[in-house]
């Protein structure tokens, strides 16, 4: 996968927790033997993340699940991948966190423009930051289309996101009665 520019952050927690951010850091740039590069690709991820470089020096394993996402993010960023496949980043995490993980994502592709497939069980939040959206049942595509779109169309919110949307005019919010 690295030899085609493909990052993959896998579920659950793949940093390494007995070193440091920056030693986890480097890990995504292993291949990589000009130091002047491996520095380059350090700078942008601290530039992307400010909250590694104020712990770089701490161990992994102290950091917050949500911290510890965006370390594993950093990570393969340090690759600079044209690809990256997220596996689950919410799973686990409590809802604050959760959003923050996906605030990440959004800056993410606006900053690099880079291509980012997401596989989430949490499918409104997921949606929310998706160009694209495929849903799957049972391991077979049922609907696809613009994220906008699935987001926000009664049927696939009864089917798949948990409830219905209620019009605005009614005072709910769009996907009132979902579940958090």
């Amino acid at each position: 996968m690295l030899r085609r520019g493909i990052a993959h952050v896998p579920q659950g927690h793949s940093a390494f927790p007995d070193m440091t951010l920056h030693e986890n850091l480097l890990m995504g740039a292993y291949t990589v033997r000009d130091r002047r590069e491996r520095r380059a690709r350090l700078d942008r991820v601290y530039a992307m993340f400010p909250l590694l470089v104020e712990r770089k020096h701490e161990r992994a394993g102290n950091l917050s699940g949500g911290q510890q996402k965006v370390l594993e993010i950093g990570r393969a960023l340090m690759m600079v991948p044209r690809m990256m496949l997220l596996d689950e980043p919410s799973l686990g995490l409590a809802p604050k966190t959760a959003q923050m993980v996906f605030e990440t994502i959004r800056r993410l592709r606006d900053e690099t423009g880079m291509t980012i497939l997401m596989v989430e069980q949490n499918a409104r939040s997921a949606l929310a930051i998706a160009d694209r959206g495929y849903v799957l049942e049972l391991g077979r595509e049922r609907l696809e289309g613009p994220a906008e779109r699935l987001l926000h169309d009664p049927a696939v919110a009864q089917l798949y996101l948990g409830g219905t949307l209620r019009s605005e005019g009614n005072g709910a919010a769009p996907g009132a009665g979902a579940p958090r």
